[in-house]
Parts: structure tokens; C-alpha cells; sequence
């Protein structure tokens, strides 16, 4: 009666573990970015946090959620890319606010989608366009300005867009085995490179000011535990691999703390006016 007991016992605990795990998964990848939100809305700086980590997430887990349609991963890891994709148009739509407050001179709008500019009124007029007719509208797509953006629903339109041409290659595609796995590389690759933007952001700086240096630890102890989670519950071989690299990325950023750390308090003095 004991060792069934224990069984019984043992494969309880087990579950709860599994359980704990999973929920960890799900939204334990957003914990860093707290800390980082609350420091931009304090501070109402946004300028040492770089966009383009978003970008990296919305893609690798945009890319991650095709994935799972060309080879069934588990849920959690799927549950995983949504809420983070959520997290990645919040922090988003923080910093563009923020940055919009802080413009001291109203600069040229910048949006994904339709600009008007004064080609698209000369072309309106050879077209036929006059009067109070609208002329033709244009997309923004200067390299200079992409995810550049001056409003929130440009971000948004253009992750629709790459969303739906992702989901049409891959239904078209989805019974290649070659390019289902390239897919799930892409996402985890993509994911893994996270910190890159940030690393080159703070190069630029020679500082770290404006960084939340808890949401970098906090990145590294997540990718610690996800790397060993994607090896004990076999993950498909591109999830531990990347995963190794994303930890890598992630120590870089923190030897850059503690490199550029005179830089860093000197323009923290400055902003506080010291």
C-alpha cells in the first residue's frame, strides 16, 4: 500500500512540476520587460531601450506561431508566442507615446501605411486628382524610418502584413518538411539574436543609461530555464540551440553594463541635472 501511495504521491507532484513549468513558460518570458515599462513611464525616456527588440520578438514568435502548424510543439511554447507578442505592442505603444511628449518640435509624421507627400500630390494632379479630392497615398517605406514609425497603428499594420504573407507561404508550403523546419530555425534564430539590437543600441550610447539592467538579469535566468526546459522535454533541436546563443547575448549585455558603467552614471547625473 506504501509504494503505491508513493506512486500515486510522486505522480502528482510530477504534474504539479510539468504544471509549474508550463505556466512559467507562458508568462515568465514577459517578467523582464515589467521593469524596463515602469522605468520608461517614470522616467518618460524611451530612448535607451530599442525598438528592434521588439521587432525581434513579434518576428520570432509570429514565425514560431506558423511553426506549430507545420509540427505540432507544445502548447505552452505556442501560448508562449501570443502573450508575448501582446507584451512586445504594449511596450511598443508605450515608448511611441512617450516619444511624441517629448518632441519638442513637431517633426514630419512618419507611418507604415499611407503618407502623403508631395509626389503623391503631383501624381494626384497628372492623375486627375484636383480640388478637394485626396490625392494618391503612398507607403512610408524609407529604410531610414522603418520601425520608426511616429503612431502605434503603423507597427501594428506592419506585423498584419507580414503575418499574412507568412501564413500564405506556409499554407502553401506547409507539406515541405525542409521549409517547416527552416521556419522553426528562422523563429528560434531570430529569438535568439533579441539582444543584438540592444548590444548595438548601447555601443552607440557608450552607455547603458535608460537600459534596465533588471530586465537584462532577469532575461538571462528566463533563457537559463527555458534553454533547460527546451532540452529536458526534447524540444525540436533548433529551440536548445538557439536558446544557448540567446544566453550568450544575453551575459554580452552585461559585461556592457559593466563596461560603459563611468558613461552610464555620468548621463544619469545629467538627466537627473546633478
Amino acid at each position: 500500500m506504501d509504494w503505491i501511495i508513493s506512486d500515486e504521491l510522486g505522480l502528482t507532484v510530477g504534474h504539479l512540476v510539468g504544471w509549474g513549468a508550463a505556466g512559467a513558460m507562458i508568462i515568465g518570458g514577459i517578467a523582464p520587460y515589467i521593469p524596463q515599462y515602469r522605468q520608461i513611464q517614470k522616467t518618460q525616456d524611451a530612448e535607451g531601450f530599442s525598438l528592434y527588440v521588439c521587432l525581434t520578438l513579434l518576428i520570432a514568435n509570429t514565425l514560431r506561431i506558423l511553426f506549430w502548424f507545420g509540427k505540432r510543439y507544445e502548447i505552452p511554447l505556442l501560448l508562449q508566442s501570443i502573450v508575448m507578442n501582446v507584451t512586445m505592442f504594449i511596450m511598443i505603444h508605450l515608448c511611441v507615446n512617450v516619444r511624441k511628449k517629448n518632441q519638442i518640435i513637431r517633426a514630419r509624421e512618419r507611418i507604415f501605411t499611407a503618407q502623403p507627400d508631395e509626389t503623391a500630390r503631383w501624381l494626384g494632379q497628372q492623375s486627375g486628382v484636383t480640388g478637394g479630392e485626396k490625392p494618391r497615398r503612398f507607403y512610408d517605406m524609407d529604410r531610414k524610418y522603418f520601425w520608426a514609425w511616429t503612431d502605434f497603428q503603423s507597427y501594428v499594420d506592419c506585423m498584419l502584413v507580414f503575418s499574412v504573407l507568412g501564413a500564405a507561404i506556409t499554407y502553401l508550403l506547409i507539406e515541405v518538411s525542409p521549409f517547416v523546419e527552416f521556419i522553426g530555425f528562422l523563429a528560434v534564430f531570430t529569438e535568439a539574436m533579441l539582444g543584438a539590437p540592444q548590444i548595438f543600441k548601447n555601443h552607440q550610447n557608450k552607455s547603458t543609461e535608460g537600459m534596465s539592467v533588471s530586465m537584462v538579469i532577469m532575461w538571462t535566468c528566463g533563457d537559463i530555464f527555458k534553454t533547460a526546459y527546451y532540452v529536458i522535454r526534447e524540444a525540436p533541436t533548433q529551440f536548445w540551440v538557439c536558446g544557448s546563443l540567446q544566453v550568450t547575448l544575453d551575459v554580452v549585455i552585461l559585461l556592457q553594463v559593466w563596461w560603459y558603467r563611468h558613461n552610464t552614471a555620468a548621463a544619469r547625473r545629467l538627466r537627473r541635472g546633478d
